[in-house]
């Protein structure tokens, strides 16, 4: 039996991925998708987009993500609801390897997203979206005028506090060296901003909660001594890990993992695209990830046009 080969396999159904398959068969790509869960990736775990264009009463992520699949769907975008295990990217033809088989393409889209570090507290994971977030852009304006913990020194850090600065009554920010790590760029706005307040040497070490978050238990690096500070929310901002462990060696990486492609989304490997989370960008946002599938599509639209 001969193995088919399909125009398009996006591995991902999170918003880059069905963006791109939509946009791939209305383009009259033969065009699958793999997944390994459920449509939507971190969207779908998102209880309110209220930045999505087009929904000014906000919208459910995982409703979001469900019509994204369908409207995919219905322009003949086939899913496959598997585990990849193995990607062999080189060459005219990719072939990935799953826990439902081996399939072929011309052309691949890799949109695998990133999932945000956490801090693996036990309480952590049942309190998104009740108090947890990992994105100011996305969740910072449910807690106007509230108290917020932010917990980080990087860029992404540094960032979302100064952007909740301008949100919330009071942010905190919790670091567990004496110094951010953060570019130069960030720190004075960050020590003009009056209503900062730096915890330097510090962790969190556990959340407190109701139903909600109510405060966070920091536990001092030098002298172990443990306080309470209360809060309405704790954000997580020390990073996250793109999903690109099947990729390494194939494709070319920046320092963090994320695999290094442009605007055009065209990675080191002709014919392989990478939309969304998982490539280096200066925003990680649905509505960025949905411009990336369109991309993607048109880029492997002009990539196969010269291998004909």
């Amino acid at each position: 039996m001969t193995q088919r080969l399909y125009d398009m396999i996006v591995v991902g159904g999170g918003p880059a991925g069905y963006t791109a398959a939509l946009y791939a068969v209305r383009a009259g790509l033969d065009t699958l998708v793999l997944e390994k869960l459920s449509a939507g990736g971190q969207m779908a775990l998102t209880e309110t987009i209220d930045n999505y264009p087009g929904y000014p009463e906000g919208v459910e992520g995982f409703t979001l993500a469900q019509t994204m699949q369908a409207q995919a769907e219905r322009f003949g975008a086939k899913t496959v609801y598997a585990e990849v295990t193995k990607m062999e990217l080189a060459g005219s033809t990719k072939t990935l390897t799953t826990s439902e088989g081996v399939f072929t393409a011309r052309t691949v889209v890799l949109a695998m997203g990133a999932n945000p570090r956490t801090l693996g507290l036990p309480e952590e994971a049942e309190l998104i979206g009740r108090g947890v977030a990992y994105c100011a852009a996305c969740d910072g304006m449910f807690y106007k005028g509230k108290t917020v913990v932010v917990v980080g020194g990087g860029n992404t850090a540094a960032a979302d506090a100064l952007l909740l600065s301008r949100i919330a009554e009071k942010v905190h920010l919790v670091h567990r060296r004496d110094t951010l790590r953060a570019t130069k760029i960030y720190h004075e706005p960050l020590e003009k901003a009056e209503n900062v307040q730096f915890h330097w040497n510090s962790t969190v070490t556990a959340i407190r909660h109701g139903d909600t978050v109510t405060g966070v238990q920091l536990r001092d690096t030098a002298t172990g001594a443990v306080t309470e500070l209360p809060c309405d929310a704790v954000f997580v901002s020390i990073g996250r890990q793109p999903a690109t462990e099947l990729v390494q060696g194939q494709l070319a990486l920046d320092p963090g993992g994320y695999i290094l492609a442009d605007e055009t989304t065209r990675t080191s490997l002709p014919g392989v695209f990478a939309a969304g989370d998982l490539r280096t960008k200066p925003m990680r946002q649905v509505v960025t990830a949905v411009a990336d599938g369109a991309v993607a599509v048109q880029m492997a639209e002009e990539y196969l046009a010269g291998q004909q």
